[in-house]
């Protein structure tokens, strides 16, 4: 069973959204890491880039698979967790505890619109 966090909200394509003031603060699931394996690349925009919610913002590989990533917002990235070069494996040894970026939100209501932890439990179990 992976782990879910109540405080974070969820995208269905599986990223958590944690929210820090204006600041997004974004990575992917338990259950994303499980299911991609061992994670050996990320690839992630440049600070300043700006998106749509929705929009494609990078990729995680792993031994087994690429997967895309979708910002759960819309903003500009504001910092991106550039210690992910070296070390992408922390994903899969901590999914909640390793982000991926940080979005300064043009619409913080859009979180409003992203799963709970229930609504994302459904999902994963689906």
């Amino acid at each position: 069973m992976s782990k879910i966090e109540k405080e974070c909200r969820y995208a269905e394509s599986h990223e958590w959204v944690r929210v820090d003031g204006d600041i997004a603060v974004i990575g992917i699931s338990d259950y994303a890491q499980h299911a991609l394996g061992n994670i050996v690349y990320v690839d992630l925009p440049e600070v300043g880039d700006e998106f749509e919610a929705g929009d494609e913002f990078g990729a995680v590989e792993s031994v087994k698979a690429a997967s895309d990533l979708y910002t759960p917002v819309s903003g500009s990235v504001v910092e991106i967790n550039e210690a992910l070069e070296d070390t992408p494996e922390a994903i899969n040894e901590d999914a909640f505890g390793t982000w991926l970026i940080k979005i300064a939100m043009s619409d913080p209501s859009q979180v409003d619109n992203l799963l709970d932890a229930e609504a994302y439990a459904k999902i994963c179990e689906g």
